[in-house]
């Protein structure tokens, strides 16, 4: 056959060369090179905010072991009486001074009265005293007239019974009324005394200065106090509680609680917080209170006091550790928080779970991380 009509051979297949498009070993190198640099580039972002962290870590302690509380108060009063009126209803807000219930005055006024008339009497009484202070006095100087007459009288009878001018009867007669009326002198005198000592040792004493007097104005003053006690008045600004418990009519002793009174002024917040995250919390740190009843709310406060014992130490059977299968517990100790309000902020009740963030203002070093 010809060279001419040879069929066509097939043609030659050439190996690709191994050089690749300079695109594709771009991308296949930076992904040799910048991968481990992403990688090592993370780890040491990692490595900073975790240091970041630690650091400041230390700065803030957070409780949620704390609950909002109030100053409470069960009402009574220290008079016995029947319930006249209740003015006051349940959940009522009451002001300071506000009056929330009343005994009948009755009694008491009665014994008011009887206080004032006898402090009435007693003046009357002191007055009458020093009259007859002074009228004992009189006598007194009377019957040394009578003595000095009656010594005339027996000094001359002394001079003629000698004589015989006189007799011997008339003489002791002279001599007895002499010795009679020295007695009776002495006798006025000692009466006298004891009227100025009943006067206190001063003749022109005011009556008000008088023992008698003072004893008797102090029960005036308590009969006034216990008349003034029928009407109870709130201690501080609150809410009044469980009213429904006094009834008109019914007698209240002394000294019973009426019903409750929960201050709304006077609120902190108690706090539990564990004893290792105490270590640089101190009063006077700052705080920042969350109620869980108002998301997103902030009251700030400090540290007002820090417990010298833990909670435990208030029960009244105390832990015994001395045993062998002791087990170590983190012990939580109580810590106040006095929170700052503001007119408008919404009602901090007794009860109420908060957050506590305190702000110690510690700040960790890299000495401590190497413990140096």
């Amino acid at each position: 056959m010809s060279q001419a009509t040879a069929a066509p051979q097939s043609p030659i297949a050439v190996p690709r060369e191994t050089v690749m498009e300079p695109s594709r070993v771009t991308a296949r190198y930076r992904r040799k090179v910048l991968r481990p640099l992403l990688m090592l580039g993370g780890i040491v972002v990692v490595a900073i905010g975790a240091l970041f962290y630690w650091v400041n870590g230390g700065r803030y302690v957070s409780i949620d072991n704390a609950y909002v509380r109030a100053a409470k108060l069960a009402v009574a009063t220290d008079v016995s009486g029947i319930v006249q009126e209740v003015d006051v209803k349940e959940g009522q807000a009451v002001h300071k001074g506000e009056v929330l219930f009343r005994l009948d005055p009755r009694p008491f006024q009665i014994a008011l009265d009887g206080a004032k008339a006898n402090l009435a009497q007693v003046g009357l009484s002191v007055d009458a005293m020093k009259r007859d202070y002074q009228r004992m006095l009189r006598d007194v100087d009377a019957k040394q007239a009578q003595v000095q007459s009656d010594q005339a009288a027996f000094d001359r009878y002394a001079s003629l019974v000698k004589g015989g001018s006189v007799t011997r009867a008339d003489y002791d007669d002279a001599r007895f009324r002499l010795a009679s009326n020295k007695a009776a002198v002495e006798g006025l005198k000692e009466q006298a005394q004891v009227q100025l000592a009943r006067l206190g040792g001063n003749p022109d004493a005011n009556p008000t200065a008088m023992p008698q007097y003072r004893e008797a104005l102090a029960r005036v003053e308590e009969a006034q106090r216990q008349l003034d006690h029928t009407v109870v008045k709130a201690p501080f600004a609150g809410v009044v509680t469980q009213v429904e418990s006094l009834q008109p009519g019914q007698y209240l002793a002394a000294a019973t609680a009426a019903f409750g009174l929960v201050s709304t002024e006077r609120v902190w917040v108690e706090a539990s917080p564990k004893e290792t995250d105490l270590t640089y919390v101190t009063p006077g740190d700052k705080v920042d209170v969350t109620v869980d009843t108002y998301p997103g709310r902030v009251w700030p406060g400090v540290v007002q006091s820090i417990a010298p014992n833990t909670g435990s130490e208030f029960s009244v059977l105390p832990a015994q550790n001395a045993s062998g299968n002791w087990v170590k517990v983190v012990q939580r100790i109580p810590l106040r928080v006095q929170v700052e309000r503001k007119p408008g902020d919404p009602d901090l009740r007794a009860g109420m779970s908060v957050v506590v963030d305190i702000d110690t203002g510690h700040v960790r070093h890299l000495s401590d991380l190497f413990g140096h």
